[in-house]
């Protein structure tokens, strides 16, 4: 606890464009090895790199969104560095004039809401990829493919301020960027496919110094699980290293999940390490007002938008609305069900959604695109929860037979072929509770008593006397009035 972690992110998020941001070959994932690479991807003399339109249409999509300065004219940059799967040995990327400048993101961890603010988010390219197995040299050694197909594929790097102050809200900012640049279907999120990649900057610092210590960056995490892993890792490893009485080294360190630890990769550059130079084979970036307004007009309502519309007009809680807005699709899919059940059922439609749907799609491993059970369907099980036909915890069995397919999915046929009606006559539920006390003379003697719990027992009794099937609000009243 004498320990505070100052955590910031940079965040590669890969622009969903049928084209790289310098060339026109195709950024489709999977094709073989160096098919979707040409001269300008290969650096050949006398090649030119031309802008991309539409990526630069995305990262201005993504500065309206969080509310950040889209400036109005950036620079390109050529970064100079030794990448092995880069052919130019240099990339090309943003440094002291970037396209996006500023903005805030909001999210929640657990139900506390955390706003963190952003530094910058500029246009780059990606370097290709280094294939180390399977490759090996005429004589039968070890070698290294080098697979160019990724390179001078757009990113947009998101940085955040030093804000993060644990694992746990590194995660939920991490989570909340991902679904939203999804959202305005600017990436398409496939972390298994490198689409969206996390570098975590951190270091730690004794409670109450305002000075920062010296960072460590974990390079390329593309796992939400890996990500909170190697922070609390690297977070105790720098911890235990200076209460040792060792000095923390400002490196670049990779996040092994075999082994569930960090290592050293090499030691980190700083800015000046890089040689910035403005690139001189392309222009400065101009973005007009009236571009702005055209991407401005054709975006989605946006997370925050539908969030407060969720908390006004449906009465639903702050923390409900954001894990609703997490995900464009899922937030689709609850407006889908309120539409066809009512407004009425909103705060049971948030409920059903944030946990037995999503509990469902978890175990079976599915989107919620994916999911068996339609918004249709699901707002006809609660009108059966509402006329009483069934109670609520039959509810989630006939979900599940629903889930599965059973009689058609259909909720009225699966509800009478297991006999799951709920008991609602008065003089049955009557006679069980009679039954109930009778045999359960010491517990009635119990609550009679003053202890409050054999009440709630008793109607644990009954309702396993009429196999979960009796009204609860009737066995409640009922047994109040008997005992009474």
């Amino acid at each position: 606890m004498s320990w505070e972690i100052v955590i910031g992110l940079e965040t590669h998020v890969q622009l969903s464009t049928k084209s790289k941001i310098f060339s026109g070959s195709s950024t489709a994932f999977g094709a073989a090895p160096n098919t979707q690479a040409n001269l300008v991807d290969m650096a050949l003399p006398g090649s030119l790199p031309v802008m991309n339109r539409e990526a630069v249409a995305k990262a201005i999509a993504f500065g309206l969104a969080i509310g950040a300065k889209v400036a109005p004219l950036s620079v390109f940059a050529r970064k100079h560095y030794f990448y092995p799967d880069l052919p130019k040995n240099y990339q090309i990327s943003q440094y002291e004039l970037p396209v996006v400048v500023g903005g805030k993101l909001s999210f929640f961890v657990g139900e506390e809401e955390k706003t963190i603010n952003l530094t910058r988010a500029h246009l780059e390219e990606d370097a290709g990829k280094s294939l180390h197995d399977d490759f090996t040299g005429p004589l039968g050694e070890l070698s290294t493919g080098i697979d160019l197909n990724r390179t001078g594929t757009p990113l947009l790097e998101i940085v955040t301020e030093p804000e993060l102050r644990s694992a746990a809200e590194a995660v939920a900012y991490a989570r909340a960027l991902h679904g939203l640049v999804v959202w305005l279907g600017i990436c398409d999120g496939n972390m298994q496919e490198g689409s969206f990649r996390v570098d975590a900057n951190v270091s730690v610092r004794r409670q109450g110094d305002t000075e920062f210590g010296t960072r460590t960056e974990i390079k390329n995490v593309n796992s939400f699980r890996f990500l909170e892993r190697a922070i609390l890792f690297e977070a105790r490893r720098q911890i235990e290293l200076i209460e040792d009485g060792g000095t923390v080294v400002q490196e670049t360190r990779l996040y092994d999940e075999a082994k569930d630890e960090t290592r050293s990769m090499r030691s980190k550059e700083d800015a000046h390490d890089y040689r910035y130079f403005p690139c001189p084979d392309l222009p400065p970036l101009v973005i007009s007002a009236d571009w702005m307004d055209k991407v401005r007009n054709e975006m989605p309502e946006l997370p925050a938008a539908r969030r407060a519309r969720y908390e006004s007009d449906l009465g639903l809680s702050a923390y409900h609305a954001a894990q609703l807005t997490l995900s464009r699709p899922v937030a689709d899919y609850f407006e889908q069900i309120v539409a066809e059940a009512g407004k009425d059922q909103a705060k049971q439609a948030a409920n059903w959604v944030m946990g037995e749907v999503m509990a469902s799609l978890n175990r079976d491993e599915l989107d919620i695109v994916q999911c068996p059970v339609t918004p249709a369907q699901l707002a006809k099980l609660f009108a059966r929860i509402s006329d009483n036909t069934i109670s609520n915890k039959i509810a989630r069995d006939v979900f599940q037979a629903m889930w599965a397919g059973e009689n058609g999915a259909d909720v009225d046929a699966i509800i009478e072929a297991k006999g799951l009606k709920q008991i609602s006559d008065s003089g049955a539920i009557s006679a069980m509770i009679d039954e109930v006390i009778a045999a359960n003379a010491a517990i009635v003697e119990e609550y009679r008593s003053g202890k409050q719990k054999a009440f709630n027992s008793l109607v644990g009794q009954v309702m396993k006397a009429a196999k979960g099937k009796a009204n609860p609000a009737q066995v409640n009243e009922l047994l109040k009035q008997k005992l009474g």
